[in-house]
């Protein structure tokens, strides 16, 4: 098998899909010879194989971003690294078309989604290339006969593992912050979309990156995943996804060398309409924080509460909102909605829309499949659902949401955090107090009021609980790839004269 192919997509034409590995800045087959094929979830057809990583590509690709860590990397100045981030962000910009396209191809997101997730990979990269020269330690006053100061120095070779519902954003948020600080970096796709990330590595040589610093493989999580997070020499790794893969993330990372963890996981977010609350502006934002991204979105609002004063105008009007969302095609120009991303996450949501029914929740609008070729589903609304229920417990990945009653503030303060998850959280009111007094009490990472699923690279982002440790984005997310070093100088000694 070539290391490329020629592909087509409905809105660029023809475009050539690299699918080899990407190591030491050259496109390379896999050691074992094995691909996957990846599939586009809007026909349900193969759209090509890519090479597959094992644990000896692994091994390779972590032994390459070594030898640039301890070699011409370490070397390289802050202002050069961040030069060379913001021409990755330049590239990314006048690519963008392109990439759009091919995350839409394999992603199944509708293509005007596609383009704003590329704007903000080029955003997050250009931010980070703006920290790369500020990144400084401090000196600190304990007494006369010492100078003391503090150096944040990089923490080494990062494994970063990204996930499929924002494959090139993740991208992004992984490599901006730990190229900006000086490590390097390998970084696995998701199997289930790796094609926008191997556009875009192939970017990463043309941008001036010398060999080795950032490295993007393909392979499966419980090979390639698991190599990279119990490697001897990977000194962090990095991972968004699901709870149950980030523990077995913890484990291998204990297990092996005791590497660094950071996780971004998954969550249960609660979406809080109170009575005073601009009705149609809620509406607006509660369809967009659940149905953004096909609902494949870890800070999804797909626990709605309702303050019982407007919870029928409001369930009513929704229900409208919602069933005007136009899903199919995710080229077409006016698609808000495409397919879930696989076979599998489209069982797995149905099963929890079964799960509903049967528990006796009422199905608003939706509850069945979209079409019969692709992996649709219509936008999902359920009403009369109770906590223990597992459509109100469990995080569904998808076009599903609960919508039930709450009277009291108190109440909902207590409704909001029963959870497991603490990702995310919105209030919708139109008295600043309470927006800030309920804001302050949610056990949320972050709280949005007035609005849904407004991200923004200079702002970080992370859970409490079981959605992860550490934060990504802003300068937060910094500290995840630096550890600090404290150095103490006697004074007086010859070192001084």
């Amino acid at each position: 098998m070539s290391l490329t192919t020629t592909l087509h997509t409905p809105s660029t034409g023809k475009y050539e899909q690299p699918t080899g590995l990407f190591i030491n800045n050259e496109w390379v087959k896999g050691v074992d010879g094995k691909t996957f094929e990846t599939i586009n979830p809007a026909t349900e057809e193969v759209i090509c194989a890519v090479h597959e990583a094992t644990e000896k590509d692994v091994d390779i690709a972590v032994a390459a971003a070594r030898k640039a860590f301890e070699g011409s990397w370490r070397k390289e100045t802050p202002e050069n690294r961040g030069k060379l981030l913001v021409n990755l962000a330049n590239l990314i910009e006048k690519n963008a078309d392109l990439l759009a396209a091919v995350e839409s191809l394999d992603n199944g997101k509708a293509i005007g989604m596609a383009k704003v997730d590329v704007s903000m990979v080029a955003g997050c990269l250009r931010y980070y290339g703006g920290w790369a020269d500020k990144i400084e330690g401090k000196v600190i006053d304990t007494n006369s006969d010492t100078f003391a100061y503090t150096r944040q120095e990089p923490i080494g070779v990062c494994g970063q593992i990204i996930p499929w519902n924002f494959p090139l954003l993740m991208w992004a948020w992984k490599i901006g912050p730990a190229v900006a600080t000086g490590n390097t970096v390998v970084l696995k796709t998701a199997e289930q979309t790796p094609l926008s990330a191997l556009v875009a590595a192939n970017l990463v040589k043309e941008a001036g990156f010398p060999p080795g610093v950032i490295n993007i493989i393909s392979g499966f999580g419980k090979i390639a995943g698991a190599a990279i997070s119990s490697h001897m020499d990977v000194d962090k790794v990095a991972f968004t996804g699901s709870t149950v893969v980030g523990r077995q993330i913890m484990k291998a990372a204990a297990g092996s060398n005791l590497k660094k963890v950071t996780l971004e996981l998954g969550g249960k977010s609660p979406n809080i309409i109170f009575n005073d609350a601009d009705i149609e502006n809620a509406i607006s934002w509660v369809n967009f924080g659940i149905f953004f991204n096909h609902g494949q979105c870890c800070c999804a609002g797909s626990r709605v509460y309702v303050q019982s004063g407007i919870y029928d105008k409001f369930v009513q009007r929704f229900k409208e909102r919602a069933t005007a969302n136009k899903v199919g095609d995710p080229f077409a120009a006016d698609t808000f909605q495409g397919p879930q991303v696989s076979q599998l996450q489209y069982d797995r949501i149905m099963g929890y829309i079964q799960e509903g029914k049967k528990a006796g929740a009422t199905v608003v609008t939706g509850g069945e499949r979209h079409g019969d070729k692709g992996y649709f589903i219509q936008p999902t609304i359920f009403s009369n659902v109770t906590e223990d229920m597992k459509i109100m417990q469990e995080e569904i990945f998808g076009p599903v949401c609960s919508i039930a009653k709450f009277e009291t503030e108190e109440e909902i303060i207590q409704k909001g955090n029963n959870t497991i998850y603490g990702l995310a959280a919105a209030v919708h009111t139109q008295n600043l107090n309470t927006a800030i007094r309920v804001s302050n009490q949610l056990r949320a990472g972050t709280v949005w009021v007035n609005q849904y699923n407004m991200l923004h690279h200079q702002i970080p982002f992370g859970g409490y609980k079981e959605s992860g440790i550490g934060r990504e984005l802003g300068e937060a997310a910094l500290a995840n790839y630096t550890q600090t070093k404290s150095v103490s100088i006697r004074l007086g000694d010859a070192l001084f004269g």
